[in-house]
């Protein structure tokens, strides 16, 4: 019978591609996890792994073997979930992953809403990006994660996940109130010399502001990082700046800016659990509180 402990070290193997690095998602030495690949080997009696250079790739078995762990994965949550559904009241902890330009439009809407319904439930909201959300749900640190994907770039839900879409959020340019009208006239690449805000590096966030500037026929220069896109609008409102931000950080803007709209298709918010664990019946109460407040969120409209 194959470990399943195991199975998934050989998952983390396949994506991640160096046993230091699942080693430290493990939080054991790279010693152990080799240990655990030739235990995991002998179960299976194939050969999966093989070294090449100064690192391990995965033999065709091991590939084989590792496609299938999200199967299995899924279908040990679906029978917690069977066990789970047998009990009278809904509680404990729940651990939500959002991200930050999520926590104040749902987040918190969603732990009062949560305190209302179920209060034997005792949800935890831990601020992370996307891609520290996904790591942090597949080692179960998180539940849930209220998270994003924009339009542009193509991404599907990450492999082990399930999406539950919750509303769409479209891109805004947030430049000084004097330029409202020649960005009005003669569009985007009115901006070509102007600084920009970004997050940092990487960010899907940078990435779609840099390619609505290359569709405009200019590199954006920028000049400023903010890990807070909340806090650039500050900057724009000096008249030094201009950026490109999601419509949930630009709900009030300071004075001096102008909130503009975007022909780019935004990006959807959605909420990520294990796949599997949709039946669980705290994970499914979750995610009818989310879709329940998603669909009472007024409808977008264009900034004036």
């Amino acid at each position: 019978m194959i470990d399943v402990k195991r199975l998934v070290i050989l998952r983390d193997l396949a994506e991640y591609g160096k046993v230091s690095i699942v080693a430290g998602l493990h939080g054991v030495t790279s010693s152990a996890i080799s240990q655990q690949l030739r235990a995991l080997e002998a179960e299976a009696d194939a050969a999966l792994v093989y070294r090449e250079g100064r690192g391990v790739q995965l033999t065709a078995a091991g590939s084989a073997l590792a496609a299938e762990c999200e199967h299995v994965l899924a279908a040990l949550e679906r029978a917690e979930g069977a066990v789970r559904a047998l009990d009278d009241d809904l509680g404990g902890e729940l651990s939500i992953g959002c991200a930050p330009s999520a926590l104040t439009s749902v987040a918190a809407p969603l732990v009062a809403a949560l305190a209302a319904l179920h209060p034997g439930l005792r949800p935890k909201i831990i601020q992370a990006e996307p891609e520290d959300a996904v790591l942090m749900l597949k080692q179960h640190s998180l539940d849930l994660t209220v998270s994003y994907r924009y339009h542009l770039l193509g991404t599907k839900p990450p492999s082990g996940t399930t999406a539950v879409e919750l509303f769409h959020d479209p891109l805004r340019l947030a430049v000084p109130e004097h330029l409202r009208e020649a960005v009005g006239r003669e569009g985007l690449g009115v901006l070509r010399d102007r600084a920009w805000i970004s997050a940092p590096e990487p960010s899907s966030c940078r990435e779609i502001l840099l390619h609505a500037c290359r569709n405009a026929g200019f590199t954006a220069r920028i000049e400023h990082n903010c890990d807070d896109l909340r806090s650039a609008l500050s900057l724009v409102a000096t008249g030094l700046a201009v950026t490109i931000l999601p419509g949930l950080l630009c709900d009030a803007p300071p004075a001096g800016t102008a909130i503009l709209p975007l022909p780019d298709p935004g990006r959807t918010i959605e909420a990520l659990v294990r796949s599997g664990t949709e039946s669980h019946p705290v994970i499914a109460a979750t995610l009818a509180v989310s879709t329940r407040l998603a669909k009472k969120r007024p409808p977008t409209t264009p900034p004036m």
